[in-house]
């Protein structure tokens, strides 16, 4: 970067971009303007100048990670422990409570750096992506691969990913203010040529990196990258960090009263402490464990006071190590490390499902998900559009065959009668009847066919082209132009046959882009020989049909339109769209400069002054066939009790057919007229309700056609009032506030603009609504491992502190309690029976009916009324049962002997007690065990956790179960495996864990874990029982669940809903 000069390239041009031409920075960068570079020189390039990135700090930041293992709740109670063992000088107990420290910090540490290096290569999945063109073709590449000399295509909603010397563009605006500080839009002139010294505002060649487009489209050629943009050499003041210091609170004056400062100093301490504890940092649900860990410190603190008031607040040290365990026991040190791994796995097990979690909050979010809002387009459909039938008044329909080929225009019999669109759909093959032409025939004296075409390929952006080495059809552009543009191709009138050659017949000079409110697109041709101007219009066909006045209807002359034939031009349109056709309506019309300023590249005339008096051409019918995968993917939404909402910008017949298609609508022969109506709305409609009279209706529509932004705004305000938890898919730059506002924003990957990922919460990289559920399944799969591991861990806690706080009963020779267990057997427990196998829970697959329930509860979170009373029934359970051990070795097979000092070392007195000691530990240790594969369902038995399986294999299932999660089992071996060196190792059990080797108490151990294991399962058993039941009873089976999408409409069809059908 040292002398690197503004405007300049990554290596240094003749002169800074905006001050050569077109075609020298073209050559000095070695750029192919029609072709783009291949792919191995872009790689090439890639290797030389680096990652077209930012130098975004630090990154993952090995000491701030290592400073959060330190610092929380968890820790600082196993360092007061330390320090509190070492001041009474139990050395060995210290040693390994310092040993557990460190060992906890550096698993820790490494697993939450490698989470962290995770979630940073996701960052860099979801990052902005660019247009480029490679090999001749527009392929999406993450901006950090673009490199000098690449050809980007700009569109409106685009973010600029690198410094352009724009090459050519059309009504071209963007937004610089990031980089100059001007708030209005700025024009750009790729034609221009400025001085070396002119500022960076006024270069109008140049399109900088991170503006975002405003207005029209561009091509241009990438000069500089990285830090050697021009947002790269300011990019350091932009990361500075906000301030953590509350600001003093002042009168209006300025002036401020002492006491301001101190609360001022007072809220930074306190932020500063909460930070450290992480009880305001992280995600909510990480929030919320935190205040958990602060919750138990509390509880540790006072069962410690317990067991000193149970002595006497003795100054014995067997009394205060007594007390040191206790309040270990209720310590699950593993828990915060095991849900930064657990989200970590998650996120990238979502990469492969084709979802990228831009926002750590969604993953919590997804699984409550009760209602999904999405585009048809591309989401729910393929979106590879094919032009199946177009109608002329004054001719008849036009239609294409089957093709396989959606590019190839040669691919496919093109049909013609002389019918209309109305006459023609009620059966499909009735075009069949008709003959096969080639296109000469057809045009051949139809000036009407002729003025059709023209509109199609010209009111059009997409290149169709064949490929001149293997001759295959190749395609660039939006769906819906390439399907236009290949339908025009079939009659000769591809757009490169007008605009392109030694003598182009045509030159664009003004473009108005598709805007979602007035749902058009228009173009200004300017013919090169007669200098003659013609407009040429597509869109919707009620906004199209507005702005004209004449047609040509019978014959060959232009006549006016008159409402007559507008209902006429509706009946056909309704004949298309009821064939699930997507239908646009052509217009032209010469623009005369006398009506108002000649067209021009650098002056448009006003929309308005050119979307009128234009003449109608007829209507054309695009194919978007839906995906195969859509139907099952909202067949397992409302067995998920999930309801889908499609919000589409098409006409109600198409929108109505595509939705029967896939399911979101249900037979319609089963519905009344008005509750159809109810089901179907147009944006006017649901816009004309009042947020009251929404709130009144019944249900609210599945289907919402000719949609705009604002709708889904009031689409989703109108879903939380009803404490609806929604999802919204969007991909422009107008779908943004319904995606910021939306519970979980999903962005498309492939379609979606930057503005439109930026404000999302998911990103989906194949564009497709099956993912969607892909991130739902995921999401509830988390939910449920994390409720799982959280019940495991607090579980053991509940039996550990229960088994010590009633084990103060048990009083020594010399009144002083004797510990059933030891403190470093409760650090074992903790950190051998606790932390690997709770990993292996976070891993669990999805539950085999987790698509099958209720959305999850996200007001409860993962702390329900099912999982306290779990954790309360499994942990008094245990701990029974480990002091039924510990009594039936002292108190039933001993003579209840528990000697002296027996807190402390191993004796011949204290043989008895050490045994009793060993046995409990051993007991408690294979009950976390077991618990761990009891918890991989929550209500199926342990033998039956997959259902479904019957003869053989139904006896054998259990061990499938248990060997499917490799590191569960691998976790849960040595569990069993490392107990015996414990045991048996001299000095280690005497003089470490405070027990010894056992013989035949081993069968108190195989009877107690038998008696957990029946216990488990009787209680699993009642439970599904009672849940069999409720669901029975409240409706909540998949398949109430499934019919309750449509039940609403079916109830009362005449009646309740007959209210929307009259609005």
């Amino acid at each position: 970067m040292e002398g690197h000069v503004s405007g300049q390239a990554n290596k240094p041009m003749s002169k800074p971009a905006h001050a050569l031409d077109r075609d020298t920075v073209r050559n000095e960068l070695n750029a192919d303007v029609k072709q783009g570079l291949s792919e191995s020189e872009a790689q090439s390039r890639l290797q030389e100048y680096g990652n077209n990135e930012l130098d975004d700090g630090p990154g993952v930041q090995p000491l701030k990670i290592l400073l959060r293992q330190v610092a929380n709740a968890m820790m600082l109670v196993l360092i007061m422990a330390m320090v509190v063992s070492l001041a009474i000088m139990s050395w060995i107990e210290g040693g390994v409570i310092a040993g557990v420290i460190v060992l906890n910090i550096v698993v820790g540490f490494f697993q939450e750096f490698r989470a962290e290096k995770t979630m940073d290569s996701l960052r860099s999945l979801s990052s902005p992506t660019a247009n480029v063109v490679r090999d001749g073709q527009t392929i999406n590449v993450p901006t950090a691969e673009l490199v000098p000399g690449d050809l980007v295509e700009l569109k409106l909603g685009d973010t600029v990913p690198a410094d352009l010397r724009l090459i050519e563009s059309l009504n071209f605006e963007t937004d610089e203010a990031l980089l100059t500080g001007e708030s209005l839009p700025v024009t750009k002139d790729e034609e221009a040529v400025f001085e070396e010294d002119t500022g960076p505002g006024d270069r109008l060649n140049v399109a900088y990196s991170s503006s975002t487009v405003n207005k029209g489209r561009a091509r241009g050629v990438v000069f500089a990258t990285g830090m050697h943009t021009e947002i790269g050499s300011i990019a350091s003041a932009l990361r500075k960090k906000d301030s953590r210091v509350r600001p003093v609170k002042r009168r209006p004056d300025g002036s401020t009263h002492p006491l301001r400062h101190v609360e001022s100093w007072m809220l930074t301490f306190s932020d500063a402490v909460g930070r450290f504890l992480g009880v305001n940092i992280g995600t909510p649900l990480q929030k919320k464990l935190s205040r958990l860990a602060m919750l138990l410190f509390g509880i540790a603190v006072v069962c410690a006071i317990i067991v000193l008031a149970a002595n006497g607040f003795s100054n014995n040290p067997e009394v205060i190590i007594y007390a040191v365990a206790t309040g270990l026991s209720m310590i699950p040190a593993s828990l915060i490390v095991v849900l930064t791994i657990t989200m970590a796995v998650g996120t990238k097990r979502m990469v492969q499902r084709h979802v990228i979690v831009r926002k750590m909050d969604a993953l919590e979010a997804l699984g409550g998900v009760t209602d999904i809002c999405s585009d048809k387009t591309g989401t729910l459909t393929q979106g590879k559009m094919v032009a199946k039938k177009c109608w002329i008044p004054s001719r008849g329909t036009y239609s294409v065959d089957v093709t396989n080929e959606p590019f190839n225009p040669e691919e496919g019999n093109l049909l013609f009668t002389e019918r209309s669109a109305v006459d023609n759909s009620s059966d499909e093959r009735d075009e069949k009847g008709g003959e096969g032409y080639d296109a000469e025939t057809l045009l051949e004296n139809n000036d009407q066919l002729r003025g059709f075409m023209l509109v199609a390929s010209l009111a059009n952006l997409a290149h169709v082209y064949k490929n001149k080495e293997d001759g295959t059809w190749q395609a660039r552009g939006d769906p819906t132009e390439i399907a236009l543009q290949v339908f025009a191709s079939r009659f000769g009138y591809n757009r490169s046959k007008f605009l392109e050659g030694d003598t182009p017949k045509y030159k664009q000079v003004s473009e108005y882009p598709f805007d979602s409110d007035v749902k058009k697109m228009s173009v200004i041709f300017e013919n090169v020989e007669d200098k003659s101007q013609m407009v040429y219009t597509k869109g919707a066909v009620e906004r199209v049909i507005d702005t004209c006045d004449t047609a040509i209807w019978e014959g060959t002359e232009e006549v006016d339109l008159t409402d007559q034939m507008k209902s006429t031009i509706l009946e056909n349109m309704e004949a298309l769209a009821s064939l699930g056709l997507r239908v646009l309506a052509l217009a032209s019309r010469p623009y005369d400069a006398a009506s108002g300023r000649r067209a021009s590249r650098d002056g448009p005339p006003p929309r308005e002054e050119i979307e009128c008096n234009l003449v109608f051409r007829g209507l054309v019918g695009l194919y978007d066939p839906p995906r195969t995968e859509s139907a099952n993917a909202v067949k397992k939404c409302h067995r998920a009790g999930i309801k889908v909402h499609m919000l589409t910008g098409d006409h109600p017949g198409t929108a109505r057919a595509i939705a029967a298609q896939v399911g979101i609508l249900p037979d319609m022969s089963m519905i009344s007229a008005k509750v159809a109506d109810a089901m179907v709305m147009t944006a006017k409609q649901f816009d004309h309700y009042t947020d009251e009279q929404l709130d009144k209706l019944p249900v609210l529509p599945l289907v919402i056609a000719r949609c705009a932004p604002a709708t889904k705004v009031r689409m989703i305000e109108a879903l939380r009032r009803r404490k609806a938890f929604m999802a919204m898919t969007g991909d422009g730059v107008n779908d943004s506030p319904s995606l910021k506002i939306a519970d979980v924003g999903i962005a498309m990957g492939m379609a979606g603009s930057d503005v439109a990922k930026d404000a999302s919460d998911i990103v989906l990289t194949d564009d497709n609504f099956a993912s969607i559920l892909n991130a739902i399944e995921e999401g509830r799969r988390m939910f449920d491992n994390i409720q799982k591991f959280i019940l495991h861990l607090l579980a053991e806690n509940i039996a550990q502190a229960c088994t010590l706080l009633i084990g103060l009963a048990f009083k020594d020779s010399t009144g002083l309690s004797v510990f059933p267990l030891a403190p470093v057997e409760i650090l074992w427990v903790i950190m051998i029976t606790s932390g690997m196998p709770d990993m292996g829970l976070g891993m669990e697959i999805a539950a085999p009916d987790i698509l099958e329930r209720p959305p999850v509860s996200l007001r409860k979170g993962v702390f329900t009324f099912e999982v306290m009373l779990d954790m309360l029934a499994y942990g008094l359970w245990m701990s029974a049962l480990c002091l039924s051990s510990f009594v039936l070795v002292v108190y039933g097979f001993g003579d209840g002997n528990l000697g002296s000092g027996c807190n402390d070392s191993y004796s011949e007195a204290c043989d008895l007690v050490f045994r009793a000691r060993a046995t409990t530990f051993t007991c408690l240790t294979w009950f976390a065990l077991f618990l761990a594969w009891q918890m991989v369902d929550m209500r199926r038995s342990f033998f039956a956790m997959t259902p479904g399986t019957t003869g053989a294999r139904h006896l054998t299932q259990w061990f499938w179960d248990v060997w499917r999660n490799k590191f569960l089992f691998w976790a849960i071996f040595a569990g069993f495996i490392t107990i015996f060196p414990v045991l048996y190792i001299p000095v280690i059990n005497h003089d470490v864990f405070k027990h010894t080797g056992i013989s035949w108490e081993w069968g108190i151990v195989f009877v107690e874990a038998f008696l957990f294991f029946l216990g488990a399962e009787a209680w699993k058993w009642g439970k599904r029982i009672y849940f069999r039941r409720r669901a029975a009873k409240d409706r909540i089976t998949p398949e109430d669940l499934e019919a309750r999408a449509f039940g609403e409409f079916h109830s009362d069809s005449e009646g309740e809903l007959g209210v929307q059908s009259e609005k």
